[in-house]
């Protein structure tokens, strides 16, 4: 477990279109997040978390893994975009109050882009997968 760090220090992203809340682990290669999803989120509708949450809380999870390690280098937060998502699949939509565990792991990076798989995790059963590819704009 790492650490409590502001992760709001890690992401570019800023209320209300935050879709992570703690950075449970990072490292070179991985990165995972946590997320209780609030019932005012602008992705919950009618009481779940939509499709579009769970790619954007995929996609901030690799940008947190970005931002700790400029912190970690002492270099400023970078925005990143996403350029293609791939093989999205979900298996089911949580509901606002669940608590999710996302993980999202570096397959491959040259220079400014990556292509990052991305899992998420509610009650220990998969809800969604994806691959995207990122860019970060240095």
């Amino acid at each position: 477990m790492t650490k409590h760090i502001d992760i709001l220090s890690l992401i570019p992203q800023q209320p209300p279109f935050v879709m992570v809340d703690r950075l449970l682990f990072s490292d070179d290669n991985t990165t995972r997040t946590g997320f209780t999803i609030p019932g005012d989120n602008v992705f919950s509708i009618n009481g779940y978390f939509s499709e579009a949450g769970l790619m954007e809380n995929i996609a901030q999870t690799a940008a947190a893994g970005s931002g700790n390690m400029a912190r970690i280098e002492n270099r400023p937060v970078a925005n990143g975009y996403i350029g293609q998502v791939k093989n999205f699949e979900v298996h089911s939509l949580p509901k606002v109050g669940d608590s999710l565990t996302t993980e999202v792991k570096i397959e491959v990076q040259v220079f400014d882009a990556g292509i990052v798989s991305g899992t998420i995790w509610c009650n220990d059963a998969v809800v969604a997968t994806c691959e995207m590819k990122i860019f970060i704009n240095q």
